[in-house]
């Protein structure tokens, strides 16, 4: 299994895309591989959608909503994941938060 998954609805909905893109971002800096698992079961940062999932853990989120950077990069530093990695992805993986949240207050159908 790739070290990166991401347990969506399909078609996934906000925090299902705002997940992959996550994982799009951690790969791209990492050098990993993600998969997206399709699932019909509800189980938010447990084994149904939305779900992060690296390296075989998934993610909690600090606010028990929705993963944020500061989450993904606490765990990625508890894998012992380059800070220099870390440091440059907490970045995009913050701006890939941001726009998601402009893009739900302007009631765009997007988040």
């Amino acid at each position: 299994m790739s070290p990166v998954k991401v347990i969506s609805q399909q078609p996934p909905g906000g925090r299902c895309t705002l997940y992959a893109r996550y994982a799009d971002a951690i790969c791209a800096a990492t050098g990993w591989t993600h998969a997206i698992v399709h699932s019909e079961n509800r189980d938010a940062h447990g084994e149904g959608y939305p779900s992060l999932w690296i390296r075989d853990a998934v993610l909690q989120p600090e606010d028990f909503f929705m993963l944020t950077a500061d989450d993904i990069c606490a765990h990625l530093a508890g894998i012992d994941v380059d800070a220099a990695v870390i440091c440059k992805l907490r970045l995009r993986l913050q701006a890939i938060f941001d726009e998601f949240v402009e893009s739900a207050s302007k009631g765009t159908g997007k988040a």
